[in-house]
């Protein structure tokens, strides 16, 4: 135990070496330290929610609208598809989880079966003899739904997020249908809510100019058609309302790319379809050329261009009454795609930076506190040895905050507690091994000999130490929540940077003094 070999010895030094560097960013600020050379390390660890204060959002996935809107599209397609097959029927519409109606001739049920059976892949399909039909949907499929609803939910959230620049934001899933948002250092929480909070679903319809916006307020509109509101509402002259197909042309779903741009001075999004909504696109203009198409945004008109000459690149404009800022923003939106539900939010909180600052002042200062007791203790206790343990818990220190901004990290007051707690324990492992030399030189062994008896026998006392906090870190990573887990991170990685340091870094200091010093007795 008192042998090292030069390789061992040059990989503790270049751990520690890294462990300096990695964790010198964090001394200077964020601003200097992202303007260092790219070669140079610039990570930092990043303030939680309660450290540098931001936004709190607990969101409800309206997972029962996906639902609905699904059994929409059952509805119109057996709509379409009866008609093209001469199959009568009477009150098609929805109840509850299922599509119903009667066929007016119960003789056509075998014909209209598998033209359903098309329509309905997933869902259960029940005739009468009196020519009553439900399509319904599973409860194994409603909840397999729901379940995607939420992680499409969640991954939609993420992306639009992280369009605006947000810096470790937190999102995961809380309960069956809800998601957990923690935004740290957000400068401007309501236009973050905003765009989290907006479908943003797209779609292309032609206006229909047989009937009059009046017509359809008046509810004298066919069921193929539909009355949207108009969100240009501050263009003077403009249609408070556009009369629509409800058969989508094109949907959002296939674009691509969009970008805020401008056109003639004005702000304008430009956006570019994939193959197959390029297709669609190009034949929808070339066929229509001369019509109004309307361009939907979450059940609103914001913009119903003519169409002038087929588009048959896959990409155009969308205009309107936009700023800058607006077009940027839905811009980000049809990028990051269309939320499958809406939103409702639940839970609001802002957290102020002052808070932050409490927090972090009170955690330096009951780090710098412990540190000092930790000091004053082993070198009381221990004399020289203590003055090597007290070398290593510094560069434990430095090691613990190199591998938080490696890992990028984000520290909240938990992981402040982590930090301390793991001072406090990384001597013990020192502490192990420094009383069990003294048991040794008691016993009448020469200093060389008690020192490597007792890093032996000491081992396998703090392997079984640390292994065992180690594991209750992992099972608090697990199955905890955001703060429980900044604790178990710091904890975990403080373990295994103390037994580095108290094994490897102490063990090399004494074998150092040993050979050098070559003492007679051991001043413990």
């Amino acid at each position: 135990m008192v042998f090292f070999a030069k390789w061992k010895i040059a990989l503790i030094l270049a751990v520690l070496a890294a462990g300096v560097v990695f964790s010198a960013p964090n001394l200077i600020d964020r601003e200097t330290a992202e303007s260092l050379p790219g070669w140079l390390p610039r990570q930092q660890v990043n303030l939680g929610l309660d450290l540098q204060g931001g936004s709190h959002l607990l969101l409800e996935v309206e997972v029962d609208a996906v639902l609905r809107e699904q059994l929409t599209a059952v509805v119109d397609g057996v709509r379409i598809e009866l008609r093209k097959a001469n199959i009568g029927y009477t009150d098609l519409g929805i109840e509850g989880n299922a599509v119903v109606f009667n066929l007016r001739d119960p003789t056509t049920a075998a014909a209209a079966r598998p033209l359903l059976a098309d329509i309905a892949t997933d869902m259960t399909i029940e005739m009468s003899d009196a020519g009553a039909v439900v399509i319904a949907f599973t409860e194994a499929t409603i909840e397999l739904r729901r379940r995607h609803a939420v992680e499409q939910s969640i991954e939609i959230v993420r992306r639009r997020i992280d369009e605006t620049g947000t810096r470790e934001p937190t999102i995961q899933r809380q309960g069956s249908d809800r998601i957990l948002v923690q935004l740290p250092g957000i400068k401007d929480p309501e236009r973050v809510k905003a765009l989290i909070g907006k479908t943003a679903k797209m779609t292309f319809h032609f206006v229909d100019s047989t009937m009059s916006p009046e017509q359809a307020q008046a509810g004298q509109l066919p069921p193929h058609l539909m009355a949207l509101p108009s969100a240009e509402t501050d263009r003077v002259g403009g249609p408070s309302h556009y009369v629509v197909q409800k058969r989508v042309m094109v949907s959002g779903d296939n674009l691509t790319n969009a970008q805020a741009t401008f056109q003639d001075g004005q702000p304008v999004v430009s956006f570019r379809f994939d193959t197959v909504g390029a297709r669609r696109f190009g034949d929808a203009t070339r066929d229509n050329v001369g019509k109004l198409f309307a361009i939907v945004l979450d059940g609103k008109v914001i913009s119903a261009p003519v169409i002038r000459e087929a588009i048959l690149g896959g990409s155009g404009i969308i205009s309107g009454s936009f700023t800058v800022q607006s077009a940027q923003d839905l811009a980000l939106l049809l990028r990051a795609g269309a939320l499958p539900a809406p939103l409702t939010v639940l839970e609001e909180r802002t957290v102020g930076a002052d808070l932050g600052a409490d927090s972090i002042a009170a955690g330096k200062m009951a780090s710098i506190i412990g540190l000092v007791l930790v000091v004053v203790a082993m070198i009381a206790a221990y004399g020289l040895f203590g003055i090597f343990a007290n070398i290593a818990l510094v560069f434990n220190g430095l090691l613990l905050l190199a591998a938080l901004s490696l890992l990028q990290a984000t520290l909240t007051l938990p992981g402040i507690a982590g930090i301390v707690l793991t001072l406090g324990m990384a001597v013990d492992a020192n502490v192990l091994v420094f009383e069990r030399i003294r048991e040794e030189m008691r016993a009448g062994r020469s200093p060389l000999t008690a020192v490597d008896a007792g890093y032996r026998e000491a081992m396998s006392t703090i392997i079984d130490a640390n292994l065992t906090t180690l594991i209750s870190s992992l099972i608090l990573f697990q199955f905890g929540t955001g703060p429980v887990k900044g604790f178990a991170v710091t904890l975990s990685i403080g373990i295994a940077t103390s037994v580095f340091t108290a094994v490897m870094l102490t063990r090399l200091i004494t074998v150092v003094w040993l050979r050098r010093v070559r003492p007679q007795a051991l001043p413990l």
